[in-house]
């Protein structure tokens, strides 16, 4: 093993997009690859959904999408959060969809269409309720108004309208019959002024997997393909039938015994109270180990379970193991998927007070990614 590694297991991507494309009955999968696949590795990640059954893929930025490109992936894909200093014509160039929710990105989807000499295949966004991007709905008329235009002088398609749920992570959430309400209306004053739109997406991981009446055309699921569950209120990790995709691991850098009274890291946050062995592990938050972790964060070292022992380091933490038998290059697991006892990222989520698409998110780029499995 190297120094530390993020193993990703590509079969167990397409397990659970498979799994997610049961619970979306006739809709299409849009597997969510952005930030770097949340941390498992882009391209990886999208070949092994597509295996998995995902028909389109969903980023975030206008280079995400252009990545995916380059690596030879021509399936459909939306890329949904582009600012006004995006050259647009690229993207229309490599045939990928991008999402407009204001009159000044259509325009600039318009002139790249004019530049690229091929129409646009833009996706309009409606804000039913959440409040991020997306027209509301005092906007949208004027925005569909424009958006035929356009369509009838034959510079875009508007390949879809969506939008994104506030609460779909707790499913008995009132928002959800308002959004669902909020987005029926969207599509009627779209529909009414001739637009037909080839799908229709609302649903996330969450609503994938709880929200039938969501599901529409197509569902866009992110943490979920990477086998994590989107939260308690819609089920566990098992409970959902989906399979952590990566595991953290790290080798012990150094051993040795100090004293009771010895202080710990920086800060002295933790002190021994016993003589005891210490172990240290060359991770910190500078690879995604968060700060927040000090004093809690779990790990497992030949299987048996210890908390981080004092602050997290940028490059690395120390670990109190007690009188346990703990040697140099023994390997020590940050999370997995919990099969051999070792913490999973819910686990660490919990530590810390965050959730779970942070954990796997934030790991950082010089933690080495191995892949095992995957499509040949």
């Amino acid at each position: 093993m190297s120094r530390f590694v993020a193993e990703v297991d590509l079969d167990a991507v397409s397990a659970n997009v498979a799994r997610l494309d049961r619970a979306c009955g006739d809709a299409a999968v849009m597997a969510v690859v952005k930030a770097d696949g949340y941390g498992h590795g882009m391209v990886p990640s999208a070949r092994a959904a597509i295996a998995g059954g995902a028909t389109w893929l969903g980023v975030a930025f206008a280079e995400e999408a252009l990545a995916l490109r380059a690596a030879g992936i021509d399936v459909p894909i939306l890329a949904w959060l582009l600012a006004e200093s995006d050259d647009l014509e690229p993207l229309v160039r490599a045939g990928v969809d991008v999402s407009v929710s204001a009159p000044w990105a259509l325009d600039r989807a318009v002139a790249a269409a004019a530049s690229a000499g091929r129409p646009a295949q833009v996706h309009l966004k409606a804000d039913t309720g959440l409040g991020r991007a997306g027209a509301t709905r005092a906007d949208w008329p004027d925005l569909v108004t424009a958006a035929a235009k356009a369509v009838a002088d034959g510079t875009v398609e508007v390949s879809g309208i969506w939008s994104h749920l506030a609460y779909a992570d707790a499913p008995a959430h009132p928002t959800i019959a308002a959004q669902l309400a909020a987005y029926g209306e969207a599509l009627d004053v779209a529909d009414r002024a001739g637009l037909r739109p080839r799908v229709r997406h609302l649903a996330n991981s969450a609503a994938t997997l709880a929200l039938p009446e969501t599901h529409y055309d197509v569902v866009r699921p992110g943490i979920a393909v990477y086998g994590l569950s989107p939260g308690p209120d819609v089920g566990s990790t098992a409970e959902l039938g989906l399979r952590p995709a990566m595991t953290l691991r790290a080798e012990v850098a150094l051993v040795k015994r100090v004293p009771a009274g010895q202080g710990v890291s920086y800060a002295h946050r933790y002190t021994t109270t016993r003589e005891t062995t210490l172990a240290l592990i060359p991770l910190g938050y500078a690879d995604g180990v968060p700060r927040h972790a000090t004093n809690v964060g779990p790990l497992a070292i030949g299987g048996r379970r210890y908390r981080i022992s004092g602050t997290v380091c940028m490059d690395q933490f120390v670990v109190d193991v007690g009188d346990d038998a703990v040697h140099v290059g023994d390997d020590a697991v940050l999370f997995g998927p919990g099969d051999a006892g070792e913490p999973t990222a819910d686990d660490w989520a919990a530590a810390v007070g965050t959730i779970n698409y942070e954990i796997v998110t934030r790991v950082g780029a010089r933690v080495p990614r191995r892949y095992v499995g995957g499509p040949s």
